[in-house]
């Protein structure tokens, strides 16, 4: 049973004002919420399921001591925001992340500037968990993290992968010796040359990178392909 404040409560999560002004998010689905639930970087405040998902999960629902509340289909209707919701919603407190300046120093990250679509962002997550890469910062005029379809289409990759918001100009000192590889139509095949750890950068759908991070010394090279062949896999 749900409450009616608790419906206008989970609906006005539904908007990116309030998941911020909240520090609250929405997931939904049974593997993305089971994912949620049998994890620790993510504080899973309450889950509203059906009498159906509940039996199937009761173990891990107690084992982690979740709060649930057993909810009609109807109900859950009420309060998702997909066309045809699968069994399960939960609430989930932000996670503040940080940039692991040693991943950025002996490993590959990625840099996202200015990605504004919800589902590209959460398939580049899932793109870089693929690849191993676990840190990807975006900078600050990307889409929101916290979007149900950036989350829906990163398929869990957010827990594994360290997501973070950092201007460039206040990251480029961190990379001292570290190679800067732009992902540009014009660049190198990425099949033919030599690729080593570094910082990858990935532009805007429309307009790709920004002209001021162009200005830097990149190693240009052609990652749209690659990329392509991995989201569809």
């Amino acid at each position: 049973m749900i409450s009616k404040n608790q419906i206008k409560h989970i609906q006005s999560l539904h908007s990116k004002k309030n998941r911020e002004e909240e520090a609250l998010f929405i997931i939904e689905g049974i593997k993305l919420v089971t994912e949620f639930i049998d994890q620790q970087k993510y504080a899973v405040k309450e889950v509203f399921a059906t009498a159906e998902y509940i039996s199937n999960h009761q173990s891990i629902l107690e084992k982690h001591q979740i709060n649930y509340s057993e909810i009609s289909l109807e109900e859950l209707k009420k309060i998702s925001l997909q066309t045809t919701p699968n069994q399960v919603l939960a609430i989930v407190k932000e996670c503040q992340q940080t940039i692991n300046t040693n991943t950025l120093i002996s490993s590959t990250t990625l840099y996202l500037d200015d990605i504004r679509d919800p589902g590209n962002l959460g398939t580049i997550i899932r793109i870089a968990d693929w690849f191993g890469i676990h840190q990807v910062i975006c900078s600050p005029n990307c889409t929101e993290l916290y979007n149900p379809k950036t989350l829906q289409a990163s398929m869990g990759a957010v827990l594994r992968v360290n997501v973070v918001t950092q201007n460039f100009e206040e990251l480029l000192p961190k990379l001292k010796n570290v190679p800067i590889y732009g992902a540009l139509l014009e660049g190198k095949n990425i099949y033919t040359s030599e690729l080593k750890h570094g910082l990858i950068i990935i532009g805007n759908e429309a307009n790709g990178i920004s002209n001021a991070i162009k200005n830097i010394s990149l190693i240009q090279l052609q990652f749209l392909q690659l990329l392509i062949t991995v989201a569809n896999r």
